[in-house]
Order: C-alpha cells, then structure tokens, then sequence
C-alpha cells in the first residue's frame, strides 16, 4: 500500500458511502457510447479550490454480467475503486489486462487509453468507483471506435 493512500485512505471509505448515496437515486452520468453494457452515475462532482479549472468527480459504473465497456479514454487522471466483483482492466502502456478484485484499485493516467474495461464475470455483476480529476465542464469519457 503506497504511503499517499496510508495517509489518505480515509477517503476512499467516504467514497464508499457517496456511492451508497448514488445507489439511492444518483444523478445522470456523463456517459459516452463505450459504456454500452454499463450502467454509469455521477455520484458528485466539486471545482478544486486548490486547482483552478479542475473538477473532482465520482461515477459509480455497474456492469451486468459479461459486461463490458470498447475501448476509450478518459479526460484527465482517473482512479478506480472496485466495489464489488471482479473487473478485468488494461489501460495503454500499463501491460497486459489484470481482474481486479473487490477492494483493489488502478490508476489511468491522463492521455492513456482504457483498452479492456468488462465484468471479469460472466453470472455476477460487478461495479467500480472512477474518481476523475479533470478540466471543469469537459466530457470525461470518449470513445476510440
């Protein structure tokens, strides 16, 4: 465990309870084509105050079984919770896909392409938290077809 999330890591429990709140009637997502299979809430969405022009924003992302997500990139950098089940994952330039487990986490850099995004299931669902930091008002996922 890296020693920012030692000392951070508190707010990844509060992350948890947003996403509880979003399962209660959440708000409408910024969703693009590459979520096809997904289903994608914002949780919420706050300016930085100590970086101008850049918003913090949680999407919850719930994706039924065999789910699965084309290719596509993100605005900015963007951190990923997995909250339940198993997500298999491969962002550009990080090597092969790797099944996230239940309470692991992966990092995609600005630039970077998400390659591989799908339920690692084919009979459970299974849901992550994607926590953006990104320009204000800016589409945070795009797809690459």
């Amino acid at each position: 465990m890296s020693n920012v999330f030692r000392k951070h890591g508190s707010w990844v429990v509060g992350a948890v309870f947003l996403v509880a709140g979003a399962l209660n009637g959440g708000f409408a997502a910024n969703a693009a084509d590459a979520n096809a299979d997904a289903t994608v809430k914002q949780v919420r969405s706050e300016p930085l105050p100590n970086v101008p022009g850049k918003n913090l924003t949680a999407v919850l992302v719930t994706y039924p079984p065999g789910g699965k997500s084309g290719k596509h990139h993100h605005a900015g950098s963007v951190f990923a919770y997995v909250i339940s089940g198993a997500i298999r994952s491969q962002v550009s330039g990080q090597g092969p896909a790797k099944v996230y487990q239940a309470g692991e986490s992966f990092f995609e850099p600005p630039g970077s392409e998400h390659l591989v995004s799908e339920n690692a299931s084919a009979t459970e669902p299974a849901s992550l938290l994607a926590v953006f930091v990104a320009d204000r008002g800016t589409k945070l996922t795009t797809s690459d077809r």
